[in-house]
């Protein structure tokens, strides 16, 4: 397990670089989406450059630009989304509960962030601007800006390794005896 501090946008090589175990923590822009902005962008495009980003499974409560919680949502629910954002360029999504590692493989991270530590993300994150606000506080697609960010651990690296399949194996093998 090795410790990395970077900063967004994120490149190829630093996402390379990370495997299924280490622990992050981001600085720069962030993004959150949720069930509502994933489907919009889904029929109506993305209104801004995911290029490099990080997407926040996250439904924020924020006051002005004051960020009050911002804890992960269960990022289950966008899988069917998982391809087509990555193929706007995003390079890490950050949520709980894990998505399905193939579309990440060779590509993109996903950093699991534990439930219930929203008001400690809150510390972490300033929200800068509001994109799709007609979706509502925590379905918009909010724009944050991060300041070491974390702890976030990687659950998926972009070399096929993924600690949710992990355990569910270890779970079907101790079953199995």
């Amino acid at each position: 397990m090795t410790e990395y501090r970077l900063n967004t946008p994120l490149s190829h090589e630093d996402v390379h670089k990370l495997v299924a175990g280490d622990v992050v923590y981001l600085s720069g822009r962030v993004y959150t989406a949720r069930d509502k902005a994933h489907a919009l962008m889904h029929s109506k495009g993305c209104p801004l450059s995911l290029q490099g980003a990080v997407l926040y499974h996250c439904g924020p409560l924020i006051h002005k630009t004051r960020v009050l919680s911002a804890g992960p949502t269960t990022s289950g629910r966008m899988a069917r989304y998982t391809e087509e954002i990555l193929g706007l360029g995003v390079r890490a999504i950050i949520g709980k509960g894990g998505l399905p590692g193939e579309p990440f493989r060779g590509r993109a991270v996903y950093l699991a962030y534990p439930g219930g530590c929203g008001a400690a993300a809150a510390q972490q994150l300033k929200a800068r601007d509001v994109h799709l606000k007609e979706l509502g506080m925590a379905e918009s697609l909010w724009e944050f800006e991060a300041k070491a960010f974390g702890p976030l651990i990687v659950a998926i690296d972009s070399h096929g390794k993924d600690l949710y399949q992990d355990v569910r194996a270890s779970v079907q093998s101790r079953l199995r005896s």
